[in-house]
């Protein structure tokens, strides 16, 4: 009853905040988007054989100049704007989605492990964490990508997941240190459950509400660091779309006039990490408890 209770007033929390909805919305449609990137597109951006140099440069189509169906304009080489923002966002989403997988995985695991076990398991675990955290995560990602290269996307992720796991460890952490002394922990230990059952049935999900903060704060924090990596061209390969490579290209036509090159995937990354924010605010005021809610009216 009091689950449904607190199910019923998030709902009702979330319909009743115009933010949230635009921004779940936001995310949404990017998702989308991503996904139906090749049915949606009027043209697959990195197929040699529909792309043209003839189409180098066009304006948008509003322009004297453009044409259809380059609704965006084309950059230097002949490839429509839309469609690479499009296929840029798969990859934003892909590397933004696989960090959030692996890192959080990781990081709650050893978070519940050292948070529970404590001793040595926790010095060592934690100092490890305070050692990744002192530097700085775009550094040891370019540091990682200088080293083995960006050949993939898959590269990418890991680099980013080396340092991106501590978030996720201390906050995993934090929450089992808190409740591992509550009287329904103790007394399901005092009935002789072993350890793998506590973790898993009672500390796991008691422990688990924080993370899902973490992980729409690391999403966009993710989502902007790969089109930070690209820009610099440590980040995915030039094979590979990305919004970032976008703007570091576009950078290169902005006093020639060509604005489009570098507005437009600007726009598209700023608005799907807004998006993403706008929902994680909704989403950290939910589940912080610190905080009081009245609801007289529901």
């Amino acid at each position: 009853m009091a689950e449904h209770r607190i199910k019923s007033r998030m709902l009702y929390s979330y319909l009743h905040d115009p933010s949230a909805v635009a921004g779940s919305i936001i995310l949404l449609l990017f998702i989308l988007a991503a996904l139906l990137a090749p049915w949606i597109t009027p043209q697959d951006p990195y197929d040699l054989e529909k792309v043209s140099l003839e189409h180098f440069l066009i304006p948008p189509v509003w322009m004297e100049g453009g044409v259809s169906p380059y609704l965006l304009g084309t950059d230097d080489q002949g490839r429509g704007i839309l469609s690479t923002i499009i296929y840029g966002c798969r990859t934003s989403l892909i590397v933004g989605f696989g960090v959030v997988l692996i890192a959080g995985s990781f990081g709650i695991l050893i978070g519940l492990l050292a948070g529970y076990y404590g001793g040595w398991l926790d010095v060592v675990t934690m100092r490890l964490a305070d050692t990744f955290f002192s530097f700085s995560t775009t550094l040891m990602a370019f540091l990682f990508l200088g080293i083995f290269g960006g050949a993939s996307i898959f590269v990418v992720i890991i680099a980013i997941c080396l340092p991106d796991w501590v978030r996720y460890a201390r906050t995993m952490r934090g929450s089992v240190l808190e409740i591992k002394e509550e009287a329904y922990i103790l007394a399901a230990r005092a009935t002789g459950a072993k350890d793998f059952r506590l973790l898993v049935r009672h500390l796991l999900p008691n422990a688990i509400p924080p993370i899902f903060v973490v992980v729409a704060v690391d999403l966009a924090v993710v989502i902007m660091l790969e089109a930070t990596l690209s820009f610099l061209g440590v980040g995915v390969p030039l094979t590979e779309p990305s919004l970032g490579m976008m703007i570091s290209i576009g950078k290169n036509y902005i006093y020639a006039g060509m604005w489009w090159m570098i507005v437009f995937p600007g726009a598209a990354l700023v608005l799907l990490v807004v998006g993403i924010n706008l929902f994680a605010d909704w989403l950290r005021e939910e589940l912080n408890p610190k905080i009081e809610r009245k609801l007289s009216s529901f």
